[in-house]
């Protein structure tokens, strides 16, 4: 039922029901759904609702009068604050059926298509320190816990930590980070204590003053780290921070550092540069090695993206006289990964940069039957591209979370390439694609993989076969 406090209105021992688009949970009161956040399918709840639409409702817990069998104790000390891991509270076998229940229902209610059987999600090896980069933001006014508030301590407001979820200008400082393996938190704790010890000006979000901006922390399969510093000014201490960092871990095989006095933290337009060590550091997938620079995309979960990709190489099922076009390619991972087994491999990718990573990846590793072209795809991959090239026997797309462009899909549709194995992280575009390419192509293959533990986040992957 429902009963309205003040001018708030709370909806009173609701139970949860399963998990919905984007990992809020779902529940139905007086047949209206209402999605809500930081809940477990199973607890039942007051909630108070914070948005309604005609169509559903949008709630927040305020009161749990049963907590689901499914639950476990969330194991870090940010969960319910901090914007990541939101899925801590569930086991981890749960997570993964309801991942792949996303994937099934996306694919059914969207793309309304014919499906084969859709095998078991592959989930992670690692559910904890899987990933490979961290992007921390300094700020000189951090938000402040409850705890906190209610000290009535003086606090230090300087943080180093993440962006609250909604909140541009707000940061919460962290302590310890389950994302990434050591000594990505000494890194952290030992640049943000460094920083407060010699008065550094931590960066104002909102006045856009101050000098730290932003760390950058990745690190690959061969243990090999990279540290960026993101300052807003050019001062002569910044040297004295970064050879405070060299000295400190001389485990860092790239330290490097951006001067960025824009009003937004990103650096691909920025010349950064080398303070210690290589501009790179080396991640390696049976035998092959890519170089990744502090610009270079690189999937964040090293293990599982070999999973993921040795899925996309087992749909293409290439028996070495095969030309293949790897669109979006990005860096060129795919395109060498699967190269080996291919007689030629063609990557297309609007990022110039990541294009010329590519090339560099090709030639390290002596592979030398590649091809990789910088373009918007919708623009670049049109008949004169076509014209130019042979025609493919068979596609492998991994376009971002949007999809692919209408242009694109209709590309693909007048090309026929025997096959299309469509790798997606959003189930739902995904399913979108499908069903545009389904006056030509038929699903015969549908494969989740898990790269992102404790999230909601799935991959996908599919083959596509052209109708006889």
């Amino acid at each position: 039922m429902a009963k309205y406090r003040g001018k708030q209105k709370i909806l009173e021992q609701v139970k949860i029901e399963g998990i919905a688009a984007e990992g809020k949970c779902i529940a139905r009161v007086n047949e209206q759904v209402v999605f809500i956040e930081k809940v477990a399918p199973g607890d039942v709840v007051d909630v108070r609702i914070t948005r309604k639409k005609p169509n559903f409702i949008e709630a927040t817990p305020v009161k749990f009068h049963t907590y689901s069998e499914d639950r476990v104790e969330p194991f870090c000390q940010h969960f319910g604050t901090c914007g990541g891991c939101k899925w801590q509270h569930i086991p981890y076998d749960i997570q993964l059926k309801y991942k792949h229940q996303q994937v099934v229902d996306n694919l059914e209610r969207i793309a309304k298509i014919d499906l084969p059987e859709i095998s078991t999600i592959r989930g992670s090896e690692n559910i904890r320190f899987y990933r490979n980069k961290l992007e921390y933001t300094f700020s000189n006014w951090r938000w402040l816990t409850r705890d906190e508030i209610e000290s009535g301590d003086e606090i230090d407001r300087r943080g180093l930590g993440f962006h609250i979820p909604g909140s541009f200008d707000k940061v919460l400082d962290i302590d310890n980070c389950y994302h990434q393996p050591d000594p990505s938190n000494a890194i952290r704790n030992a640049v943000k204590d460094y920083c407060r010890e010699n008065d550094f000006p931590f960066y104002d979000l909102k006045k856009k003053t101050g000098s730290l901006r932003n760390l950058v922390v990745r690190n690959s399969v061969k243990n090999e780290w990279m540290v960026i510093v993101q300052f807003a000014l050019e001062e002569d201490r910044n040297l004295d921070l970064l050879e405070f960092v060299k000295t400190k871990f001389p485990q860092i095989t790239s330290l490097q550092y951006v001067i960025n006095s824009k009003a937004n933290e990103t650096f691909h337009d920025l010349e950064v540069k080398v303070y210690h060590g290589e501009p790179y550091i080396t991640e390696e997938m049976e035998g092959i090695e890519f170089r990744v620079g502090p610009k270079s995309f690189y999937q964040t979960n090293a293990a599982q993206a070999y999973e993921l990709y040795k899925v996309a190489r087992d749909f293409a099922d290439l028996q070495g006289n095969e030309v293949v076009f790897d669109l979006y390619t990005g860096t060129g991972t795919i395109a060498n990964f699967v190269a080996k087994q291919a007689r030629k491999v063609i990557g297309l990718e609007y990022v110039e940069a990541a294009i010329e990573d590519a090339k560099v990846n090709s030639e390290i590793n002596g592979i030398t039957n590649t091809e990789f072209y910088a373009g918007d795809m919708k623009d670049s991959l049109d008949d004169d591209f076509l014209s130019r090239h042979e025609k493919p026997d068979i596609i492998i797309t991994d376009p971002p979370r949007a999809g692919m462009h209408q242009d694109v899909v209709n590309m693909l549709l007048k090309i026929e390439a025997e096959k299309i194995v469509y790798v997606s992280c959003n189930p739902a575009t995904q399913a979108r694609d499908l069903a545009l390419l389904d006056i030509k192509y038929k699903v015969t293959k549908v494969q989740p993989v898990d790269m992102f533990p404790q999230t909601h986040h799935v991959e996908n992957v599919i083959l596509l076969e052209l109708k006889k």
